[in-house]
């Protein structure tokens, strides 16, 4: 039986027609001028670090595993907050929050949730690298092979889509009530879950699965890995070597504990504590603070990355005295 005031859609010209209202961050009128200039600066230096990123790893002629995958990393950052910023400026210029179509809201989440994916099955990508490097170090060209790490990539955004499709489309087909007014500032799926006309838990199956091959599955391939790297080196008896094998860890332990931990606290949850005001401020928080930090991290901790961007600079230095 549908609820009272749900929205009719039997076919898909209805749903096609129909728009959703973003309403951002339409509460906070006395704040809409610092915090675009804020988002609008965070999103350029987020765009320029990654790119930043991509660009030296592509004209590095000899990339090791661990930079292809660094490479990978920063294109998805760069789709992720191309997704979902733009938007998010939008919705502090327009005053009572802006429209979004139904296929539009269907896209942006099929996106949305398809890099989040993708960057979680690429995090563990990477920590079988590491694993390779510290457990196996003799076999390490051997094993992780360019090729197996084009495989390991392409498996990765093609594992993302086809759980997100599947997501989106369960989403979507939920008949949705009279309100159609989201309380964030883009199309996320507690968000549009909350306006489904249902009153039995069913709808947040789909999420559910979603979270556990998404999230869960990832996670627990990076525990195991970490878990032979710490028994590996246990068995180092010198403290130099174990904290120099260690500290190639850190940067992706960091972003690995960032991504897993701001996704958990939205996504793994009863529909019945959804709070718009507290995913808004940590979906602030993962799509643009994280994707900002990323970079950092990295060509700080990387002396690879380091060491290429050294070299850009020299490059451009000949090239302005020239």
């Amino acid at each position: 039986m549908p609820c009272e005031g749900c929205m009719e859609r039997d076919n898909m010209s209805t749903g096609a027609t129909m728009d959703f209202l973003l309403l951002g961050f339409s509460e906070l009128l006395c704040l809409r001028v610092l915090l675009f200039l804020i988002f609008f600066i965070v999103h350029l230096v987020t765009l320029a670090g990654n790119m930043m990123i991509i660009m030296a790893v592509v004209m590095e002629p000899s990339r090791p595993p661990m930079l292809f995958f660094l490479c990978q990393l920063s294109a998805i950052e760069l789709c992720y907050t191309l997704v979902i910023v733009p938007r998010a400026l939008l919705s502090l210029v327009a005053v009572d929050g802006s429209t979004i179509s139904f296929l539009g809201c269907a896209a942006q989440m099929q996106l949305f949730v398809a890099l989040g994916g993708a960057e979680c099955y690429l995090l563990a990508a990477m920590a079988y690298d590491r694993y390779v490097a510290i457990c196996q170090p003799l076999r390490y060209a051997a094993v992780m092979s360019e090729g197996l790490c084009l495989r390991l990539a392409g498996l990765c955004g093609l594992g993302a889509f086809t759980v997100a499709l599947g997501l989106t489309v369960a989403v979507f087909r939920l008949p949705f009530c009279q309100s159609r007014r989201i309380d964030h500032f883009f199309c996320d799926v507690p968000a549009v879950l909350h306006l489904a006309c249902t009153q039995s838990y069913a709808p947040e199956l789909p999420l559910l699965a979603a979270c556990v091959l998404l999230l869960l599955f990832p996670f627990l391939l990076i525990l195991a890995s970490y878990v032979c790297i710490a028994v590996a080196l246990s068995h180092i008896t010198s403290s130099v070597g174990r904290g120099k094998a260690f500290s190639t860890c850190i940067s992706h332990l960091a972003v690995t504990l960032l991504h897993f931990g701001c996704a958990t606290f939205v996504y793994i949850r009863p529909k019945s504590s959804y709070s718009p005001a507290r995913d808004k401020v940590v979906s602030l928080v993962y799509t643009n603070i994280t994707p900002l930090m990323y970079p950092l991290m990295y060509s700080l901790r990387n002396k690879e990355i380091r060491g290429i961007l050294r070299k850009m600079l020299r490059r451009k230095k000949r090239a302005q005295v020239n």
